[in-house]
């Protein structure tokens, strides 16, 4: 009798005296995006192995609107625990404050960096039925046409916007701007023909791509892209000074503990360093590049400056 009642009063200590982590809350991955697109894509490729790492499940969610608005005040304002994180591209931190006078968050007060996540170079594409072999041909053509050529963006400030005022600079192209609502109705409008090219990054145009309805010109980058390896960067085909990176980056509530923060950014690092989540990125189009939460910071307030000084400069207004 008592040694059936053994193994069973045994199993129950060892529940008794599991790790506290294991009942720890989830951790919530917030990204600013509908599921399926390419933010989304790189937090649930993350989530599951920085979930085994921190040994707390960690779940994406998405909390789409307002040009990031809505999920970047929902992070500020969240627990300053480490269980509430912020997986967002370079526009909510960079270039929104540039744009919006009267954002609901602070980007400099109200977040705490705590890893680059990836690089994603952007790429410069057209039907694959448009004549141009490369965006130096693309220039000429434009130039001998009656009428500019029809570029479309996202939307007003950006990236896709930002990166076809520096072209249309260092080019001399005459082009014009058609902003979207998204970018996956310009995308379908170059396919269809209704619009003459695009600038997006590789991770949300490689698909198109490799499936040969769109055609790729020139990466607005400063090198080459493997997932890309005969396409080459504008700089080498004589369009200089036209480099955007739409990077992804991991943050945190200002005020979040710094052993918290440095055991988040290890966790990155560590995710990020496993081939099977290296492969996946990279099929995906995405150079993967952790980072310290210091050059993280730089790296919001370098491309801060760059892009407002772009947009004044273009007296860009939403």
């Amino acid at each position: 009798m008592y040694r059936q009642l053994l193994p069973l009063a045994l199993s129950t200590a060892l529940v008794a005296a599991a790790p506290a982590v294991q009942a720890q809350e989830p951790i919530r991955l917030v990204v600013a995006f509908t599921p399926g697109g390419p933010v989304d894509i790189v937090a649930r490729t993350l989530a599951d192995p920085l979930g085994k790492i921190l040994e707390r499940t960690v779940i994406v969610e998405n909390r789409p609107g307002a040009n990031g608005n809505i999920a970047a005040s929902y992070v500020a304002k969240a627990a300053k625990d480490g269980s509430t994180l912020f997986l967002t591209s370079v526009g909510a931190v960079s270039i929104s404050p540039a744009l919006y006078a009267n954002l609901p968050y602070d980007p400099q007060t109200d977040f705490a960096p705590v890893s680059r996540v990836v690089n994603n170079a952007t790429v410069f594409v057209v039907a694959a039925s448009n004549p141009a072999t490369d965006a130096k041909d693309y220039v000429e053509r434009a130039k001998a046409a009656k009428q500019p050529p029809a570029i479309g963006s996202s939307g007003v400030g950006s990236i896709p916007h930002l990166t076809l005022e520096m072209f249309r600079d260092a080019s001399g192209a005459p082009v014009m701007h058609v902003p979207y609502k998204g970018a996956s109705q310009v995308i379908g409008d170059v396919i269809g023909g209704h619009a003459d090219g695009f600038f997006g990054d590789v991770p949300g145009l490689i698909g198109q791509i490799r499936a040969g309805a769109l055609k790729p010109l020139g990466l607005a980058s400063a090198r080459e892209q493997p997932a890309l390896p005969n396409v080459k960067t504008l700089a080498e085909l004589g369009i200089p000074d036209v480099e955007s990176n739409n990077w992804y980056g991991l943050l945190a509530p200002a005020g979040t503990p710094e052993a918290t923060i440095e055991r988040l950014n290890q966790a990155v690092r560590d995710a990020l360093a496993q081939p099977d989540v290296q492969g996946r990125l990279e099929e995906f189009g995405a150079e993967v590049a952790p980072s310290s939460p210091q050059e993280l910071a730089e790296l919001i307030e370098s491309d801060r400056r760059k892009w407002t000084d772009l947009i004044e400069r273009k007296q860009i207004q939403p």
